[in-house]
C-alpha cells in the first residue's frame, strides 16, 4: 500500500470517527491546518470548521459508515478516489468522488468533494 492510499485511508477514518477528541487528533494527522475542504453542500476552512462539518454529517447519517469504493488514483501530489457511505458490508446510500491535494509535509492542503449518489432529502 502507497503512502497516498495510506492518507486516503486514514482521511476517510477522521468521517467515521465519532469521538470528538480522536477525531481531532486525527484531523491534525491527515489535514494541513489551513486546509481547504470543498463538495456541493460545503465549503470548510481549517481543521475547526472541517470537524463541524464531519460532526453534522455524523449527526445526520448515524450508524452509517464511510468506506473506500475502489482503488486510489495518484500522481504527483494529487488523489483521487471514490467513497460509500452506507450501513457496515451493506448498499451505499450515498457514493462520491474526491480529490485530494498533498502538500509537502504529507498532509491535505484541499479536498475537492462530488457527490455522484444522494440520498433523498439530504
Amino acid at each position: 500500500m502507497s503512502g497516498t492510499d495510506e492518507l486516503v485511508r486514514r482521511y476517510l477514518a477522521t468521517w467515521n470517527e465519532t469521538d470528538p477528541a480522536a477525531r481531532r487528533a486525527a484531523l491534525a494527522e491527515v489535514f494541513a491546518e489551513d486546509a481547504v475542504y470543498t463538495d456541493p453542500l460545503v465549503s470548510a476552512r481549517g481543521r475547526d470548521e472541517l470537524d463541524a462539518t464531519i460532526a453534522a454529517v455524523q449527526g445526520q447519517f448515524g450508524g452509517l459508515v464511510f468506506t473506500l469504493g475502489g482503488a486510489v488514483d495518484a500522481h504527483h501530489d494529487i488523489a483521487r478516489f471514490t467513497w460509500h457511505l452506507g450501513p457496515e458490508g451493506g448498499e451505499p446510500l450515498a457514493i462520491g468522488f474526491d480529490v485530494a491535494v498533498i502538500g509537502a509535509d504529507g498532509r491535505i492542503g484541499q479536498m475537492l468533494g462530488f457527490l455522484d449518489k444522494v440520498p433523498a432529502g439530504a
